[in-house]
């Protein structure tokens, strides 16, 4: 940032009295609530996490320091809950990223699956033996649930992204077929009852790892299991995870 645009030291001063003063107010909130969800409460939390953060970037901004506080969670991103007290229903809406890091061992993973399975991936139009990741990708997604994908993805030459899930209310349960064309354009964000966000920015210390790279081999030497693990090279049956035949 350049010094024309850093902010000055009163403007740091008056951010630091304001998150004083949204101490005070959530404190007396706290003091006073009426319940384990009062919305006194949960507004003052609010008003506390957006004081600390606006001090904190400003903080660092003009004097490039840190504050030890760090608030929980996500939901302070979201907008105030409009929905049902009591939903008669709910969708849970999740999204979940992939890298094709090893695209011949999801190779492999979808062969032996047609070899299992040998109607399986005829019946979806898959042909994982054409040696297409597309392919592929539609047999072990159609063998799979999402879930055993997830907890698997390395078997799969996977490499987990940044992943996400709402759970939203609503009044009453859709028809049947009604949102199939547009699967995710309903999403309110004001009737989100609770979202679970997975990301690498999340991590308090990504470089914690840094100095253990001195202390691996060369990196043109050969690894241990004898592969380039971006292309999984020199794969065979020992190297992958035996299959479930009773899926």
């Amino acid at each position: 940032m350049s010094d024309a645009a850093q902010p000055t030291a009163a403007e740091v001063r008056a951010a630091a009295e304001a998150v004083k003063t949204a101490l005070d107010r959530h404190l007396a909130a706290v003091e006073r609530r009426s319940g384990e969800d009062d919305p006194a409460v949960y507004e003052a939390f609010n008003e506390l996490a957006s004081a600390a953060e606006e001090y904190d970037e400003l903080l660092y901004d003009r004097y490039d320091e840190v504050t030890p506080f760090e608030i929980p969670g996500t939901d302070d991103n979201l907008p105030p809950y409009t929905g049902p007290e009591e939903p008669n229903a709910l969708s849970v809406l999740i999204r979940r990223d992939y890298s094709v890091v090893e695209p011949q061992r999801l190779l492999a993973q979808a062969q032996r699956v047609e070899a299992v399975e040998e109607s399986g991936a005829a019946a979806a139009g898959f042909d994982a033996a054409a040696g297409t990741v597309h392919g592929a990708l539609g047999v072990l997604f159609g063998e799979f649930e999402p879930d055993e994908i997830a907890s698997r993805h390395k078997e799969f030459g996977l490499e987990e992204g940044d992943s996400t899930l709402w759970v939203t209310a609503a009044d009453e349960p859709a028809e049947p077929g009604e949102w199939l064309d547009a699967p995710f354009e309903g999403a309110d964000p004001q009737r989100i009852v609770c979202r679970f966000d997975v990301s690498a920015v999340f991590d308090e210390d990504p470089d914690d790892d840094t100095d253990d790279l001195d202390d691996l081999d060369d990196p043109g030497d050969s690894s241990a299991n004898g592969r380039n693990p971006a292309h999984g090279a020199g794969l065979d049956d020992d190297d992958l995870e035996p299959l479930d035949a009773d899926r």
